[in-house]
Order: structure tokens, then C-alpha cells, then sequence
């Protein structure tokens, strides 16, 4: 038996589905894999996924603080794309900028 884990996905909290499944389909570029426009929005993202869920459609709900990683080959391209307006913080390496909810989505440079 296997004993170590491996990141699977990732799921946020949002209050406003619509708004955050946009942000991340439009703003970002992810494609969405499974969807029901009342409860979630799941994306795949490599091997992985990021869900995105409606607070209050579980019984079980998590702390919202969330950071999301994710690299791209170009920072400057990708900051261009997105909008420089729209970032929080810019380093060297990697840049900042924030979903309609307020969780942290940063890009790295490979």
C-alpha cells in the first residue's frame, strides 16, 4: 500500500459562484471539467483540479483562508494577459492578484 499522499485538487468557498466560475474560466483560462451551476464548478488542472463550491452547499465546510499556485512560462506575458491593474503584488519570480472572493491566486515564473 501506498503511504504517501499526492495533492489530488483543491476546492474554495464562494459566495457568488457565477462570479468566481468567470474569473477562473475567463481570467484565468482554466477549463471547466464537471459542473453544477447551484452547488460547484471543478476545473482540471494538470493531474489535478480546482473546485470552486458554493458556501453552505456542504455540511462540512473549511476555513476560507487559501492560497493557489500555479507557474507559467512567461510572468510578463501572463500579468499582460491578465491585466497589470488587477495584481497585488509583483516580484522578480512571481506576482499576486486576488479571485472575486479574496483568495490569494499567485503565479510563479519556472
Amino acid at each position: 500500500m501506498e503511504t504517501r499522499a499526492r495533492v489530488a485538487g483543491v476546492e474554495l468557498y464562494f459566495n457568488d459562484l457565477k462570479k468566481a466560475r468567470a474569473f477562473y474560466a475567463d481570467t484565468l483560462g482554466l477549463q471547466i471539467s464537471d459542473e453544477d451551476p447551484q452547488r460547484y464548478a471543478r476545473f482540471r488542472v494538470g493531474a489535478g483540479f480546482i473546485c470552486l463550491e458554493r458556501k453552505g452547499s456542504e455540511s462540512y465546510p473549511s476555513l476560507d483562508k487559501a492560497v493557489l499556485f500555479f507557474e507559467v512560462s512567461d510572468l510578463q506575458a501572463a500579468i499582460h494577459a491578465i491585466g497589470d491593474e488587477r495584481f497585488v503584488e509583483r516580484q522578480a519570480k512571481w506576482a499576486v492578484l486576488h479571485d472575486p472572493e479574496g483568495h490569494n491566486v499567485l503565479l510563479l515564473e519556472r
